[in-house]
């Protein structure tokens, strides 16, 4: 089962990196390919209910479902008990009715003010522009009567829950961590990107932007921000695509190599993302009927059966018998307080700051230190500037003094 959400979309089959069909015969697979690429309010509830339903089936005969990975929030929600139900979308004649979505058309500093009015708790936490889990919470409230921070509060208070959520769903639960060195991760992202281009990657993007985005760039109503669109790959094309036969040669050339190039870079961004939330949220988990996690290392796929394979065969074989493994899970200590979503204003660079472990490393970025050092100076020389005038009246008064000694000595002089 693979849990990546642009999976689900029809379409964009290179980009976002889909199992083959010959692939797809060998082993069953499902939540592919079944979401129209214009519909934008496909949610992680949606996703949740109908994978749930999915692995019931499969339990039910007698079977196990892999989920395969993928986009980490979405495992999560199918691992443990976090997501909060809303009331179920009213269907118009024309379009289903996505609250979320109104809201998001709105100004964020008002949807902000408004949350911190019906929920304080949870406008700390998020930053005015997080526009999209401000509309959620307000969405919440909206459609329960209940604050969204209420909800996880009864969550994290069930029995097995803890700090970052509600209970486990499933009792038995195995997790297979294949983790590789940075430097041989990056080289392989790259290498995956040029495949993508070799194996048709312009045409697909080109077809797609004809088929669906073309008219709304026309309109200026395109959308980066949902559904397919979003997909890592599509928006870094943009100017491409939508000057491709509009320029000349030579401009179209720098922005396809443009566009190749934020490819590569946005690929590799994205999976340090996903492995600090391996290491934040299921490693470093707190709370109780937290699941193993085996680490496997695959930076050399020459070693591929003996270092993955084998044993990962031989830690599932072991869960199915019901008796521990040989490999022992990976281990790192956690903090129930170490990244709390605290509220930071750092007045220097005018910015908001949510969460301890943000505000740590903005106190230590390059901007921040760059403008502390800047402030310091304006500060000193505005100390010098201030003791400058002291300073030329002492001095005047003293010339004054040594002129007026001068004049004395000259009359005395005379005089003789």
């Amino acid at each position: 089962m693979g849990i990546k959400i642009l999976l689900v979309y029809e379409g964009l089959d290179i980009i976002t990196n889909k199992v083959t069909a010959k692939e797809q015969r060998m082993c069953q697979h499902h939540m592919i390919s079944f979401v129209d690429p214009l519909v934008t309010n496909y949610t992680v509830a949606d996703f949740r209910n109908k994978a749930t339903a999915l692995i019931e089936d499969i339990f039910a005969r007698d079977k196990i479902p892999i989920v395969v990975g993928g986009t980490n929030y979405y495992i999560e929600s199918l691992l443990w008990k976090v997501l909060v139900n809303t009331k179920p979308q009213e269907m118009g004649t024309e379009k289903v009715i996505d609250r979320k979505v109104e809201l998001e058309k709105e100004d964020g500093h008002a949807l902000h003010k408004r949350l911190s009015q019906v929920d304080p708790e949870m406008a700390a936490k998020l930053h005015p522009h997080d526009k999209r889990k401000v509309a959620r919470s307000l969405q919440v409230f909206e459609e329960t009567g209940i604050s969204h921070s209420e909800f996880l509060h009864r969550q994290h208070a069930e029995e097995g829950g803890g700090p970052l959520g509600g209970p486990l769903k499933f009792p038995n639960l195995c997790i297979l961590w294949l983790h590789a060195d940075q430097t041989v991760l990056d080289e392989r992202l790259d290498k995956r990107v040029d495949d993508m281009l070799a194996a048709g990657l312009l045409d697909e993007l080109r077809d797609f932007h004809r088929r669906y985005n073309q008219k709304k760039v026309a309109e200026n109503s395109q959308d980066y921000q949902h559904g397919i669109f979003q997909s890592i790959g599509f928006k870094e094309f943009h100017e491409y695509l939508v000057t491709e036969g509009k320029c000349t040669p030579e401009t179209s050339n720098q922005l396809l190599k443009k566009g190749i190039e934020s490819l590569k870079q946005v690929t590799k961004r994205y999976a340090r993302k996903q492995n600090r939330w391996v290491k934040n949220r299921f490693l470093s988990r707190p709370g109780p009927r937290v699941p193993p996690v085996y680490g496997l290392e695959v930076s050399d796929v020459s070693k591929w059966e003996e270092c993955v394979l084998e044993p990962a065969l031989e830690i599932v074989q072991s869960f199915i018998q019901g008796h521990q493994p040989a490999a022992a899970p990976v281990k790192m200590p956690c903090n129930e307080t170490e990244n709390r979503r605290s509220h930071h204003m750092c007045d220097l660079c005018d910015r908001i700051i949510i969460g301890d472990r943000e505000w740590a490393a903005h106190i230590k970025s390059k901007s921040h230190l760059h403008r502390l050092k800047k402030r310091r100076r304006l500060d000193s020389d505005a100390v010098t500037t201030i003791e400058s005038p002291s300073i030329s009246s002492d001095r005047e008064k003293e010339l004054k003094e040594k002129g007026s000694l001068g004049q004395n000595e000259k009359e005395l002089e005379s005089s003789v």
